[in-house]
């Protein structure tokens, strides 16, 4: 089975700091991007930061300078380290993969897969 598993989350003050990390496995051929959303209580789910298999990383404005996405190719993990959070950062973030796989005896070159999610929450 493809999938990917998130770990990581949990309470922090503001200021801190928490590491996400994200493995993909199962029959995967290769992976076109993976990264993260978050979707916070009341509000639609937003792509946090993303990153390709070139290493090129893009990320929303609101954690520009303090979020820092990166990956292992070999072990097909990423990994999302936040920095000085803020209440606002409050959500459940979900890792995402975009991957070429074979389930069921079919490639599929563009599936999709998405984490459970985990809870990241800012309060002192």
């Amino acid at each position: 089975q493809v999938q990917v598993v998130e770990s990581g989350g949990g309470l922090v003050q503001p200021g801190g700091s928490l590491r996400l990390s994200c493995a993909a496995s199962g029959s995967i051929l290769s992976i076109n991007h993976m990264g993260w959303y978050r979707q916070a209580p009341g509000k639609e789910r937003e792509l946090v930061a993303r990153i390709t298999t070139d290493g090129s990383p893009i990320y929303t404005d609101s954690v520009k300078g303090r979020f820092t996405v990166s990956r292992d190719g070999a072990k097909n993990t990423v990994y999302l380290q936040m920095n000085s959070l803020k209440h606002e950062d409050t959500a459940v973030y979900y890792c995402n993969a975009n991957v070429a796989a074979v389930e069921h005896d079919i490639l599929d070159r563009y599936l999709e897969l998405w984490g459970q999610g985990t809870l990241v929450t800012v309060s002192s």
